[in-house]
């Protein structure tokens, strides 16, 4: 069969179901049509041809049980009931063969739509009944034909037929109902990744350029008070913040190429290793900050993602710092232990109680802005963790831990 008739087909199954789905009343008015004008074709074709008024009202019934059952709502082995005893009640007639269509699709209709326990009851329940109307009637003196006990097993084909197609739809419904399932995981998934890729590139961005942005606030502040009285200092405040722009732009644009298709020139990662933390102290002793770096350990190379959050989570701590404690002086200490790296910045600021602004950036991180919120979700992306809070004796602390395995790929040693 080639694709066209195959389609076709597939179109005129599809117009079935659609007409049988919308105009059900007028289906079963067909069907019991159908079995009421097989009965009578049956039993006109006996010994006696023509059908007693008992065999032709117990056709009527039968067949009109297809439609009163479902239309009214009954449950659906009141059919089969019906279909069995019309049998039963065509027995002494001698036809008992023309109840044998309504009976099968009564088993048939049963079968797919109750589950195979129920289906085995009423198979026995209905070969029973049979098999004790023939009994009785044999004892009463009546003859009963091989064809009545012949519909037994056709009764049977028709519960096993019912099983399979159920069992082959519930097996469709499985299976659609698994890719619909797979589908929406795989839409799930790329929506976590796309949030995923949002937080990162949010924290790149206020990382990489707000601290440069920060240190622009700062000296431009500093100049308002330095060009009447200072003009030599105001030029030095105004090259301070020419620096800072160029690499904060410098960063934006780093940044913007994780936005980039793969393939590009661009960089993958804005730029940001331990190695240039002599740079970044620079830029904050630049813009009035004392800040004084200690190692401790043997310093060694980082995997890169370690060696990139370390980075930052320094440079997010030191422009903390600058915003909200200007003047003040900070201190880092990185120390290298098998395993980790511990980082620490302290600074010796006034109170937090003193800076309501540097509260919204403090505490934990259900309460915290968006820098600590960025800082918390770094060291939890690599399974380490994260303290940032007002220190006792006055000023902040940040405190880090972070798994750092060494990394056999040099990326710069810390300072």
């Amino acid at each position: 069969m080639d694709d066209r008739a195959v389609d076709y087909l597939k179109r005129v199954q599809s117009w079935v179901r659609r007409f049988a789905f919308t105009h059900r009343t007028a289906v079963r008015v067909a069907g019991a049509g159908a079995l009421f004008l097989g009965a009578m074709a049956i039993a006109a074709v006996q010994d006696r041809p023509t059908p007693t008024a008992a065999v032709f009202a117990t056709a009527v019934l039968v067949s009109a049980s297809f439609v009163i059952v479902p239309a009214v709502g009954w449950p659906s082995w009141l059919t089969l009931a019906v279909a069995t005893a019309g049998s039963i009640a065509m027995m002494p007639a001698g036809v008992p063969e023309s109840a044998r269509p309504a009976l099968v699709f009564a088993m048939l209709l049963f079968s797919l739509r109750s589950d195979k326990t129920a289906v085995l009851v009423a198979t026995a329940a209905v070969i029973a009944a049979l098999s004790l109307a023939g009994a009785v009637l044999v004892g009463l003196g009546g003859s009963v034909e091989l064809s009545t006990f012949a519909a037994l097993s056709w009764v049977l084909a028709a519960a096993a037929v019912g099983q399979a197609v159920r069992a082959r739809r519930a097996q469709q419904a499985m299976l659609v109902d698994r890719a619909r399932r797979a589908e929406q995981g795989r839409e799930d998934e790329a929506r976590r990744r796309v949030q995923a890729e949002r937080l990162r590139i949010a924290r790149e961005l206020h990382d990489a350029v707000g601290h440069h942005v920060a240190l622009i606030n700062v000296q431009a502040g500093a100049m308002t008070y330095l060009l009447d009285k200072d003009p030599t200092g105001a030029r030095q405040s105004l090259a301070h913040i020419q620096n800072a722009s160029e690499a904060a732009l410098e960063e934006l644009r780093l940044t913007v190429g994780l936005l980039r298709q793969p393939g590009e020139n661009e960089p993958v990662e804005p730029a940001g290793r331990l190695d240039r933390l002599d740079e970044l102290i620079a830029s904050f002793v630049a813009a009035g900050l004392r800040v004084r770096c200690d190692v401790t350990g043997p310093a060694r190379p980082l995997p890169e993602a370690v060696d990139l959050t370390a980075f930052r989570l320094i440079q997010e701590s030191l422009t903390n710092t600058a915003k909200h404690a200007a003047g003040a002086s900070a201190s880092i200490q990185l120390a290298f232990k098998p395993g980790t790296l511990t980082l620490a910045v302290e600074d010796d600021g006034p109170p937090a109680g003193g800076f309501p602004g540097r509260l919204a950036t403090s505490c934990e991180p259900g309460q915290a802005g968006h820098g600590i919120i960025g800082m918390h979700e770094r060291a939890a992306a690599l399974g380490g963790w994260l303290s940032a809070g007002p220190r006792g004796e006055g000023g902040f602390r940040v405190v880090a831990e972070l798994p750092a395995p060494a990394s056999p790929a040099a990326v710069g040693s810390a300072p």
